[in-house]
């Protein structure tokens, strides 16, 4: 059994990382409180868009913009991983590593995958062992519509010049504090609606069919990154604070477990030192 000396001192060190813990928790309750006003505010606008765009998406051809709803031959894929830049969070960035990784092992087996890392802790895991086409850690400095509107145009030029045949998103939806569900997003080409009740929507173009397919494109495409991105965050900031939760949970049970145990060795020492003492006063009456 370790002395009592080295039971203080694990007790005052577990201490230390509860107040820790406990701190974080509380930074991250407070942050995750306006990520998640913000991304339940975007989505509505976001989805309203992205219903627009594809019930467009099937009168593309031969029209301005259409180039971001020409099917390809898949040959080049691009991902889009979108993981955060600091740790203690659980498994949130580990799972969508492991979905960046198990869908080039199963899907695109036969395809030749890039990925755009967005976020510090995705990178340096991915840059190992894929390719990396481009990487963008400072998004999260100041997340606004404009700095991730310059991230989606790059990778829409990219899908634009060729480069790539298809585009993918890879991010944690945020549902709630405790629930963070790795999803796949196809950004390019833009996906045609499969529901009979938005195609066959009729729509009156006004000033002109070609000028807001011009528009609504690149804006939509923009905006449904952003949106990615603000899940993200929203759904980090929902896993560090369970993660911290639990921590200071389990510091807590881990310290009552060694100040249980301080206490028997203590009052074990104090048995010991009175049964010298009246084994010395036996010893001395005899």
């Amino acid at each position: 059994m370790a002395n009592l000396k080295e039971i203080r001192n694990r007790i005052a060190s577990i201490g230390s990382t509860m107040k820790i813990t406990s701190a974080m928790k509380m930074v991250s309750a407070a942050k995750l409180k306006k990520a998640q006003d913000a991304i339940t505010n975007l989505r509505p606008y976001a989805n309203k868009l992205t219903e627009l765009l594809q019930n467009l998406s099937a009168t593309l051809d031969g029209d301005a913009g259409s180039v971001y709803a020409t099917k390809r031959d898949i040959k080049k894929v691009l991902l889009v991983a979108i993981t955060s830049n600091r740790g203690l969070c659980g498994a949130f960035n580990s799972n969508i590593i492991k979905k960046t990784q198990a869908l080039i092992k199963e899907k695109y087996t036969n395809e030749e995958v890039s990925i755009f890392a967005i976020g510090k802790k995705g990178n340096d895991i991915l840059v190992k062992k894929q390719n990396i086409y481009s990487s963008n850690n400072e998004i999260f400095d100041d997340l606004n519509f404009a700095n991730a509107a310059d991230i989606a145009q790059s990778i829409m030029n990219a899908y634009a010049d060729g480069n790539f045949d298809k585009i993918d998103i890879v991010y944690n939806r945020f549902k709630n504090a405790g629930t963070q569900i790795p999803t796949l997003e196809q950004f390019l080409p833009i996906a045609s609606s499969t529901s009979e009740k938005t195609t066959n929507t009729d729509y009156i173009f006004e000033p002109s069919k070609e000028r807001i397919i011009e528009e609504l494109i690149p804006k939509s495409l923009k905006m449904q990154l952003f949106k990615a991105i603000r899940d993200s965050y929203a759904a980090e900031h929902g896993a560090r604070m369970t993660a911290m939760h639990k921590a200071t949970d389990n510091a807590g049970e881990l310290k009552d477990e060694l100040t249980l145990t301080y206490n028997k060795a203590r009052q074990a020492a104090i048995t010991a030192e009175i049964l010298e003492i009246v084994g010395g006063a036996d010893a001395l009456s005899g």
